[in-house]
């Protein structure tokens, strides 16, 4: 592992996060992390050495207000090269695409290392402008619970009165595993409508939305949009 723009898959957020750290020669490094990613997250915008300064996100998911944040402090000038690292469980679509174009061209002296726990979730678009450092990768989920080649009204139901009391931290990555069967199922018509729609559900959580409320149209509309 090297401080080189690169995307880190891990199963240990915290112990890479500080791996990190102690590769740095004269480099600042800025941290933008959820409070997943650390032990201690007593305090926001702490500083765990005087070289590192670390912003603990205030929502449990990276939001598109702190990839707001990154792309600020990579336009900051400097002449001394600034290492990035943003660290989450799982970066939303919405996210990955807001971050794309600073990635893509990054600001003078300026190095992103994103650090998270699954390589699948990470876009195609960020995956050809970031190499892939695999550590560890956190193992498989458990079975989603929902068969998305024969949704029904009934499943649906069903599968929402179970998650009734899901929290917006859990609801995220499950929605994402709902996205990702429902694209490898083939099963629906997945039009540019349907597409906005994934993205909107990511927004929808982000900003504070009833998880239940964002699960339950999600998954009308997939229905509404099966293939009969």
């Amino acid at each position: 592992m090297r401080l080189t723009s690169q995307v880190v898959v891990t199963a240990q957020m915290s112990k890479t996060i500080e791996e990190l750290e102690k590769l740095r020669s004269n480099e600042t490094i800025v941290e933008i992390i959820t409070p997943a990613c650390v032990v201690d997250t007593a305090g926001d915008n702490t500083f765990t050495q005087p070289f590192v300064h670390r912003h603990i996100t205030d929502k449990v998911s990276f939001s598109v207000s702190d990839a707001k944040l990154a792309i600020e402090k990579a336009y900051m000038a400097s002449d001394e090269q600034t290492i990035i690292i943003l660290a989450d469980k799982a970066f939303t679509p919405l996210v990955q695409n807001k971050l794309l174009k600073v990635i893509e061209e990054p600001p003078k002296n300026k190095i992103f290392i994103l650090v998270t726990e699954s390589k699948s979730t990470v876009l195609d678009t960020i995956k050809s402008r970031l190499p892939i450092t695999v550590l560890s990768e956190k193992a498989e989920q458990e079975v989603l619970g929902l068969d998305m080649l024969h949704l029904s009204l009934a499943s649906v139901y069903e599968f929402v009165q179970t998650h009734k009391r899901t929290s917006q931290k859990e609801m995220t990555p499950l929605v994402e595993r709902i996205v990702k069967e429902a694209i490898v199922s083939e099963k629906y018509n997945l039009d540019d409508k349907t597409l906005n729609l994934f993205s909107n559900s990511y927004t929808a959580l982000d900003m504070g939305s009833p998880p239940q409320f964002v699960l339950n149209a999600l998954l009308l509309k997939l229905l509404a949009r099966k293939k009969r």
